[in-house]
């Protein structure tokens, strides 16, 4: 085998909590998490001889993206050619669709795509927890990427248990022409003194119900607390969506992207039609749960 092609879904936040910063800097959490139908394609190919070129190629179709060791993707491939001694070389491309520095783990699920490509192309027989052993060292979303679907993210967002899939639901998305700095939304957020908290557990039991009100009622992000302050314009855009016949609206992740879920499809691409006129976003979507 000489190539293979990967996609890289999505994924929102159904419900974030925060508990606490921990004193080693990261932040304690408890979230449900979704894979959505956007995803980004990677295309693997092996190389014969690593000279004169690196390990390594790495080209994406997006300016603002580089292909060097910054990008999530040559650092989970290095760490996989590295612990397993690979010693061909590797061309990867990425056709990128998933909004940038949006909220929706679009860094992290292109990493995830590169160890499921990389034990795949160079047939490294990695279990799904050699790879998410592996993935955490890139980052904290990249083992729940791995495996996708939907699923309770505890710890730092590495320890996860599969839950029921929703039940069918039509979803709006969102992503206002803004740029969110994920350390940013954390290092303001202050966890002890929250006064509100969404209830994690009520939104799984909803899923396993498969109650689609049980879980639009439960829906709550506390980083809205400060991604929102900062940028008015999600809340215009939860406002918006819930006034075209939205269930509910969230914000994903640290944001900026905004979902909204619809149970007919037509009525989320009247409000899709309805944002796109507003002005509020050039990135909108009409999509699933996957």
């Amino acid at each position: 085998m000489n190539q293979v092609t990967r996609k890289a879904y999505a994924k929102i936040n159904l419900g974030l909590d925060v508990l606490r910063r921990r004193p080693d800097g990261y932040h304690e959490v408890r979230m449900v998490m979704q894979t959505v139908g956007i995803f980004d394609t990677l295309t693997f190919r092996k190389r014969a001889g690593k000279e004169p070129l690196p390990d390594i190629l790495l080209s994406v179709d997006k300016e603002e993206l580089s292909g060097d060791e910054s990008n999530l993707i040559y650092r989970a491939a290095k760490l996989v050619m590295e612990t397993y001694g690979v010693k061909e070389g590797v061309d990867i491309s990425l056709n990128k669709n998933i909004p940038i520095a949006a909220g929706m783990a679009g860094g992290s699920s292109d990493a995830a795509a590169a160890f499921h490509g990389l034990n795949e192309l160079f047939e490294l027989s990695m279990s799904l927890e050699d790879m998410q052993k592996m993935g955490v060292k890139i980052g904290a979303d990249v083992p729940y990427c791995i495996v996708g679907g939907t699923a309770l993210s505890e710890g730092i967002g590495e320890i996860l248990t599969p839950i029921a899939a929703p039940p069918e639901a039509y979803l709006l998305i969102v992503k206002p022409d803004i740029d969110v700095s994920t350390k940013y939304v954390y290092e303001n957020l202050h966890a002890d003194t929250l006064s509100e908290h969404p209830d994690i557990d009520g939104m799984v039991e909803a899923l396993q119900e498969g109650s689609l009100r049980g879980i639009t009622e439960r829906m709550g992000n506390v980083l809205e607390t400060v991604t929102i302050k900062k940028y008015p314009v999600i809340h215009q855009i939860k406002e918006a969506m819930v006034m075209q016949g939205a269930e509910n609206a969230l914000m994903s992740g640290s944001g900026p992207t905004v979902f909204g879920i619809y149970r007919e499809r037509e009525r989320a691409q009247e409000a899709y039609k309805a944002v796109e006129k507003m002005g509020l976003a050039k990135q909108i979507y009409v999509t699933e749960f996957v």
